[in-house]
């Protein structure tokens, strides 16, 4: 198994994305955490995992607010006996431009998308630093390697997301610290349809997500999973600084005609 005897700190891991990476990391080896707003979700999941032999906890935690992140990292140390690999996949979506986002959505795109990582990582650095090394995983977006139209606020954070991703890795190299981000397209996840429903066409809206992509679909959580197992495992152990892009293809270029 890619990750026997590692641990695995998830914050959003009680849906989408973070759950299908928390089930991945338990299924090579890991012990996990998995952290979310929604504690019962993080709970219920946690559980899944624990009924197929594997070992997991689930935390309450809001990566908004440093108390909350510090008593997650606290918890997170104290049940599995320390972490070697942090993923910072919390976030929440934010359409709107310069003109129709209010200042208050602005800023809290920001501080969720964005400054949770820091939040997370700030809390974690220490300690990382202490054991010798660890991994951090950031969730960005082609939305941080690409402009998208309406999606003013989200797009900043991701992009920022990447470029933290980049000053945190030279910053951690020396410590053995490696850090990695993965930059989904559209992926198959609550927060996605969550997105598609508030559109004024919702189907066409999605139909229009998956045509963007040329291999023809959006993605699956497990698909983005995958590559955050390869970026936590040791054959990743000379990656450090990298944006993954993981999108079907969507930034691949024009289609043709």
């Amino acid at each position: 198994m890619r990750l026997s005897g590692k641990r695995a700190l998830v914050t959003g891991g009680a849906s989408g994305i973070g759950a299908a990476t928390a089930d991945r990391f338990a299924t090579e080896g890991a012990a996990v955490a998995i952290a979310d707003l929604d504690g019962a979700g993080a709970d219920r999941q946690a559980a899944a995992i624990r009924a197929r032999g594997g070992t997991a906890t689930g935390l309450a935690a809001d990566v908004g607010d440093d108390e909350s992140v510090a008593a997650m990292v606290d918890r997170a140390w104290e049940a599995l006996g320390g972490v070697d690999i942090l993923v910072n996949n919390a976030a929440i979506p934010m359409p709107g431009t310069v003109e129709t986002l209010a200042a208050g959505d602005w800023d809290r795109v920001l501080d969720l998308d964005l400054s949770s990582i820091y939040r997370c990582s700030r809390a974690a650095w220490p300690r990382f630093v202490a054991a010798g090394g660890g991994s951090i995983l950031n969730t960005a977006s082609v939305a941080g390697v690409i402009g998208m139209a309406g999606q003013h606020g989200y797009s900043a954070a991701k992009a920022g997301v990447v470029m933290l991703t980049r000053c945190m890795a030279l910053d951690g190299a020396a410590y053995g610290i490696r850090v990695n981000c993965v930059c989904p397209g559209f992926v198959e996840t609550p927060m996605a349809a969550a997105y598609f429903d508030a559109q004024d066409d919702p189907e066409a809206s999605r139909a229009a997500a998956r045509a963007a992509h040329p291999l023809g679909r959006m993605g699956q959580p497990a698909e983005i999973a995958a590559a955050f197992l390869y970026l936590a495992s040791d054959e990743a152990g000379w990656i450090t600084g990298t944006a993954l892009v993981i999108d079907g293809g969507l930034t691949a270029g024009l289609p043709p005609g």
